[in-house]
């Protein structure tokens, strides 16, 4: 999790800004506000304070400011400098070293890494004064994000108007992964992800509400280390994550087999999927029509790819084994009992009853269990819970994963 200072200047676009800030936070990140004087013009400072829980900054003369020298408090404390939008005036500004308001201060005296989202009037961002400042600006490492073409404020078609939230944090994200901790270098990390669809008949399924999102967060953490990363993924809706080596599966049999593919050359498997328990025995082959008042169906169980992961692991000792319980009711005694007789080195157990945890939400609440005891993560976003499950993993990589039978 990473600490962003968000300049928002005045221009029409600063109304994404709000929409960018959300974007951070479900990726994990704190975010700071801070504000030119033409900004508050579009956007009032409460939205902002409302939305980071934090003071937002908007002069360097504020009275007690100057107790700490605050811009140069916050340009020592975070990770990166984004500015969204970013007007000519601004560019101007941070080009040719001017230091007249808390944002422009922050930028001279910050060493994070700055990126910058252009918005303006299509000749404006074409006039050769503001070509020259992204130039310059370009030459000192400052990034950017390439505003789009389209519709704009003061009614002219071109391009100028401010890139999309989704893509301002996208890129956000890419640059502090650039600039990330590579603890996981060389490391092959195999993650699954989402739930296996078990075919009833061509039209019907048993599946489960799995969103995938635990996993995808799981492989987005592993890849921001430094890993590499084969995601194996059920049926979902999300977008892969960049830098992933994606492999599409369905059922749990198609799971199993990807999985056991990969896992010998892994050093860790962190199976967040949820796998299917039962299948059907035989699926029909044609529609089941409802010309019946019960309907009966035989199922067997299918593999347990943990179980068989642990008998892969002791013949060959590796890889480290991270499982996951999805639970409803005593959930970390479950979670222990399925940690001991799997014979692996972590359980993430949590309650998927909960509306604000489990599945088909950007939050949970989950338990670490491993031999060493349980460590309790509070409700935080699953972006949150990856990095600190990373941290575990890391740690168990470094005393070797002794495994508790």
């Amino acid at each position: 999790m990473a600490m962003i200072a968000l300049g928002v200047c005045g221009g029409i676009g600063a109304y994404k800004s709000v929409e960018v800030v959300r974007g951070l936070q479900k990726q994990g990140h704190d975010v700071v506000a801070v504000m030119t004087r033409s900004a508050k013009q579009f956007v009032g400072e409460l939205t902002f304070e409302a939305i980071t829980r934090h003071r937002v900054l908007t002069s360097q003369f504020e009275p007690g400011a100057n107790s700490d020298i605050e811009h140069i408090s916050l340009a020592s404390s975070i990770d990166l400098l984004l500015v969204a939008p970013a007007t000519a005036n601004i560019i101007g500004k941070f080009a040719g070293g001017i230091a007249d308001d808390f944002l422009t201060s922050l930028y001279l005296a910050t060493k994070a890494p700055v990126l910058m989202a252009p918005a303006m009037n299509t000749h404006m961002l074409e006039h050769p004064a503001v070509q020259r400042n992204l130039e310059t600006l370009a030459g000192r490492g400052v990034g950017f994000v390439e505003p789009g073409a389209g519709y704009l404020a003061c009614g002219w078609i071109g391009k100028g108007r401010l890139a999309e939230p989704n893509e301002i944090v996208t890129a956000a994200g890419q640059m502090l992964l650039s600039r990330s901790s590579k603890a996981l270098q060389g490391k092959t990390f195999v993650v699954t992800a989402g739930p296996t669809r078990e075919a009833i008949d061509p039209v019907r399924f048993i599946g489960n509400r799995s969103s995938g999102r635990m996993g995808y967060a799981a492989a987005s953490a592993a890849r921001d280390r430094g890993a590499r990363v084969v995601l194996i993924a059920g049926p979902v809706e999300l977008p892969v994550p960049s830098g992933v080596e994606i492999v599409r599966v369905v059922t749990a049999a198609e799971m199993r087999s990807a999985v056991m593919a990969h896992a010998p050359q892994a050093d860790v498997v962190i199976m967040a999927a949820a796998v299917a328990d039962y299948t059907p025995v035989q699926a029909a082959p044609q529609k089941i029509r409802k010309n019946q008042d019960a309907l009966t169906l035989q199922l067997q169980k299918t593999p347990d790819i943990l179980a068989e992961l642990s008998r892969l692991r002791a013949e060959r000792g590796r890889p480290l084994l991270v499982g996951f319980a999805a639970e409803t009711a005593d959930v970390v005694a479950n979670a222990r009992k399925k940690q001991r007789e799997k014979g692996v080195d972590l359980i993430v157990a949590n309650d998927v009853s909960r509306r604000d945890a489990g599945f088909e939400v950007d939050t949970n609440e989950v338990t670490l269990v491993s031999a060493d005891g349980e460590e309790s993560l509070p409700l935080q976003p699953k972006t949150a819970i990856a990095a600190q499950l990373m941290d575990r993993i890391e740690t168990l990589l470094r005393a070797g994963a002794p495994v508790s039978r």
